[in-house]
């Protein structure tokens, strides 16, 4: 019987590739010195969120300072010159990215009338979020779209100490559950699916057809991984008794 259902949040529950993509289209319109193309300039963006996202989850800087570190490798190639104080640095990054970004926010269609299936199940299991983002955004996100109800728990590496993969031990203990007992959910094939089932849990795969790092089309998968295409068919995979 499944206890715990995690849900990873971006790609999953929310659209932040697309809100990215969006945002970032609309910065560099309105960049007239711009020293790159608008693609390599997107292309950039997307990558060096990646390299400083990665170094706030090892913990060698704090949200705000990857913000920072990402801004001063990209305004350059935007044409715009480095502010030497954070300050001004973090000053741009809430009034030229965050402002818009947050207004770009999109819910999945499939993630509320999933969630409102498993909430109805006689049986059903405990519902959290698991995510590797910032604590304060992925509430908003999740307040955003009135879906914090559903979750007896919002799991960041603040809260836990770690990050996915490292965190799956951690969630369960939070979540006072065996992992043998926990499923996780989300768009990510290594670190959503492959590495919770490392950890002991099982790993569903939610493939929307877009890998979330490329955005070229999914990878493949092993056909014995548990896999779904939307979210309204995450009930179905889950065990007889929950029903």
């Amino acid at each position: 019987m499944t206890d715990v259902i995690f849900f990873d949040l971006d790609g999953t529950l929310v659209d932040h590739r697309s809100a990215v993509w969006e945002t970032i289209g609309q910065i560099i319109q309105a960049a007239p010195n711009a020293t790159a193309s608008p693609e390599e300039l997107a292309t950039l963006w997307w990558t060096l969120e990646a390299r400083h996202m990665r170094e706030y989850l090892a913990g060698q800087c704090s949200f705000a300072e990857h913000h920072r570190r990402r801004l001063r490798s990209f305004l350059p190639m935007l044409g715009e010159p480095v502010p030497e104080s954070p300050g001004l640095l973090d000053t741009w990054i809430t009034e030229r990215y965050l402002t818009v970004f947050e207004e770009s926010w999109r819910c999945y269609p499939d993630v509320q009338p999933c969630l409102e299936t498993l909430k109805q199940l006689p049986h059903g299991p405990r519902l959290a979020v698991l995510t590797n983002g910032d604590p304060e955004q992925q509430r908003a996100k999740l307040a955003r779209f009135g879906l914090l109800e559903y979750f007896e728990a919002v799991l960041t590496p603040t809260d836990l100490g770690a990050a996915k993969p490292a965190a799956y031990a951690t969630a369960c203990r939070q979540m006072r559950t065996d992992p043998a007992q926990a499923v996780n959910v989300g768009d990510m094939l290594e670190s959503d699916v492959n590495a919770a089932a490392l950890a002991g849990l099982t790993g569903i795969w939610l493939d929307r057809g877009i890998d979330f790092v490329t955005g070229r089309p999914s990878p493949t998968a092993d056909e014995t991984i548990p896999r779904i295409e939307q979210l309204t068919d995450l009930p179905n995979h889950l065990s007889p008794t929950n029903a």
